[in-house]
């Protein structure tokens, strides 16, 4: 074939591996979407594998539009017909309506989003009478998602003190809920698809022997109910084609596990493993910069990335003063790189590890009067009316969602109360259905026999509402998406509701006309697939690829993104690495490779950015350099430090230097403050000091504060006081 000849040998090895397992280790920027589009093309065009055999598994939709537009063009609009082509969320909600029926869910089932997830929990945390301080949502949230990502069901959740008792008790009836709402959760999703393999022979022997190939790409990704399902997809063929890089694995908080490539070679002996390390993207400067910071990760599989695209320029580090001249050297900086015309503005991005730095950033963008894009704000389909339109629609399409009724049952207004709303939920758990037919039937009015339950005052608007549910209802199958759409917003008047004549209000209909664009696009599909596929979408899919203005965003959410000129920002210990890790060797790993994964984003220049003091133009903190820095040979880089010091001097002068720089012997510092010591800051108020040591002459100490979490503190300049 003409493609396998513009192939490097290590992605033709890839491509044309034969039968039986393979492992592929993709180096960044290493043509891995090349390799695995050209595979399936490979598998149809030269071995004649029929596409309804092969099964492709990404990890957001982007990717797998990609994939699938690639291979059409190399082998027709008709190639991939038939084959199954998604991310894991999405063919598992394909495989769970197909065998509805070995699950305690009806095949309409509704995805529940990350926000009406919490709200579950938060609402089951107030019935419990529970602290929602002590046990914040998010928190016992997360602790349950983990479980599911470990295949732990509610009933086994393990007890090792008080905490996990709560949450086994708040998993419990989380579960109890999500089935009485006809409704699952994005974990949910994995794990019914895992059992469903796991316990039912003919149902796993039937996906086995129909996927003849399974591919994966982002393999390092994956959690262990991921990888459980997809050794059941594969037990039949044992074809199973998976590509990543345990170096790229930064999800471990949403349960990624980068072993899995190492259980995937312990359980597949045989397996062929190929390593692609010819780079397309970046200068070989910034490649070599990478490098020195991974090698030092300990458990992996060395590869030597190379490059064909020149050293190029060094990497220009920068340390200002605090971090308002932080953002304004990076603006400026921007702002000269495209004067220049060395750079367009949609190629610079910047990079930043907690969401929190962004705030600077945008005053600064704002100051200077620069458009840029901020990736992970609130998304589109987090807007309170483009929730309340889905959420409308959902109920239409599962009136058992409870949290969907909750949500519009009063929208807008109608005279429906929390008190009435509690009552129709009491009345519904008395009679064991759900809330949305027991307002279906009241919609029959003084004939339904809850009408008693409630008063005049309530029964009234309460019917109401069942009836233009039961209405939409009855509409829907000979509707499309969009006629649905449009019943619905002008039933309601909801532009009257939404729209207030503000410039505030315009954009609220704007992104209800939006929505509406999308629905179009839904002609000829349901509003099963609509709601689906909208509940699926990733942050990444939102990103708009023709908006030219720099980009702001996590290093999470780079992962799988390129820019011409990136600058990562906030290189300071406590920072990146983040001090929630410093007592985990694992995490500490994982910061490690964030780092990686920001560099490598990078094609031609890169900026790596400081402050020497950060808190605000009140009290401001000193920091310290990334440990990361120091692992970054000082030939690789350019650019001094306010002091006028070199990156390496001052990092060694003020964080681990080795001598003292005088030949006087260094003063004895003895430590004030021990591990546990209750002790109260000018800013921050009361905290517990987790961690106390010398280091440069001084002492540092880690305390955890009320207020704002874990701080990494020199004791001589913290102003700090023993309660």
């Amino acid at each position: 074939m003409d493609f396998l000849d513009k192939l490097n040998p290590q992605q033709r090895n890839a491509i044309t591996a034969g039968n039986g397992p393979v492992l592929v280790l993709a180096g960044p920027g290493s043509g891995k979407t090349r390799v695995l589009t050209q595979r399936v093309a490979y598998l149809i065009a030269n071995e004649g594998v029929r596409p309804y055999r092969i099964l492709a598994v990404t990890f957001t939709n982007k990717a797998a539009r990609e994939m699938q537009s690639r291979v059409e063009k190399l082998l027709g609009s008709d190639a991939t017909q038939g084959m199954m082509l998604g991310t894991f969320h999405s063919i598992c909600a394909r495989l769970l309506r197909r065998e509805s029926e070995f699950l305690p869910l009806e095949s309409n089932f509704v995805i529940f989003d990350a926000d009406d997830q919490e709200r579950i929990v938060k609402t089951i945390i107030k019935e419990f009478n529970l602290s929602d301080k002590l046990y914040r949502a998010s928190s016992v949230h997360a602790a349950i998602s983990n479980a599911k990502n470990e295949l732990i069901g509610a009933d086994d959740f393990p007890i090792t003190n008080y905490k996990d008792e709560v949450v086994k008790r708040v998993y419990v009836e989380y579960q109890k809920r999500l089935i009485a709402s006809n409704a699952v959760d994005f974990d949910d999703l994995l794990v019914y698809t895992a059992r469903l393999l796991e316990d039912n022979p003919a149902v796993r022997e039937k996906y086995a022997r129909r996927f003849e190939h399974v591919l994966v790409d982002e393999f390092q990704d994956t959690n262990l109910a991921q990888y459980t399902l997809l050794k059941h997809l594969a037990s039949a063929h044992h074809n199973i084609f998976v590509v990543g890089d345990p170096d790229q694995s930064v999800f471990r908080w949403r349960g990624a596990d980068w072993r899995n490539v190492q259980r995937f070679e312990q359980d597949n002996p045989d397996a062929q493993v190929v390593l692609l390390e010819q780079n397309y993207r970046s200068r070989q400067t910034i490649l070599d910069a990478a490098m020195s910071v991974i090698d030092r990760a300990p458990h992996r599989r060395k590869k030597n990335l190379f490059s064909d695209r020149g050293a190029g320029e060094k990497i220009y580090f920068y340390e200002a003063p605090d971090d308002y001249a932080e953002a304004s050297f990076v603006v400026d900086s921007i702002a000269q790189l495209v004067a220049s015309g060395e750079f367009e503005p949609g190629d610079c991005a910047v990079m930043y590890r907690t969401n929190a730095q962004s705030r600077l950033l945008e005053e600064a963008f704002l100051q200077a009067r620069l458009p840029y894009r901020l990736v992970g704000a609130q998304r589109f389909y987090g807007r309170r009316e483009v929730k309340d339109i889905i959420a409308f629609l959902r109920l239409v399409h599962n009136p058992a969602d409870e949290i969907s009724l909750d949500r519009v049952i009063n929208v807008p207004p109608r005279g429906i109360g929390d008190k009435t709303l509690t009552t129709l939920h009491l009345v519904a758990r008395q009679n064991n259905i759900s809330a949305g037919l027991v307002l279906l039937d009241l919609a029959r009015g003084s004939d339904s026999p809850f009408w008693t339950s409630f008063t005049g005052r309530a029964s009234i608007p309460l019917a109401d509402f069942g009836a233009s549910l039961a209405n939409w209802k009855t509409a829907a199958p000979a509707l499309t998406v969009s006629e649905l759409f449009d019943r619905i917003v002008n039933d309601l008047n909801y532009k009257a509701y939404i729209d207030d004549e503000s410039e505030e209000g315009a954009d609220r209909w704007e992104n209800v006309q939006e929505l509406r664009r999308l629905a179009l696009e839904y002609s000829t599909q349901t509003l099963d697939e609509f709601l689906e596929n909208i509940a699926l979408v990733a942050d990444q899919d939102t990103i708009k690829d023709n908006v030219n203005a720099p980009t702001l965003l996590t290093l999470h959410a780079a992962k799988g993104l390129e820019f011409g000129a990136v600058f990562i920002v906030g290189l300071d210990d406590g920072i990146l690495p983040h001090s929630r890790s410093f007592d985990e060797p694992e995490a500490m790993e994982e910061e490690r490779r964030l780092f990686y994964v920001g560099i490598t984003r990078t094609k031609d220049r890169l900026y790596l950015v400081r402050a020497i003091q950060r808190g605000g133009r009140g009290y401001a903190e000193e920091t310290y350099p990334s440990r990361y820095l120091e692992d970054i040979p000082d030939e690789l880089l350019i650019g001094k430090s306010r002091t006028g010091r070199g990156l390496k001097s001052r990092a060694r002068e003020s964080v681990w230097a080795a001598s003292s720089r005088t030949s006087h012997p260094a003063p004895v510092i003895e430590s004030k403050f021990r591990a546990g010591t209750r002790v109260k800051h000018p800013v921050w108020g009361d905290g517990i000091v987790l961690d106390s040591k010398v280091q440069d002459d001084d002492e540092i100490v880690d305390v955890v504060f009320e207020s704002v979490g874990i701080k990494r503190l020199a004791v001589s300049l913290a102003n700090l006081s023993v309660i």
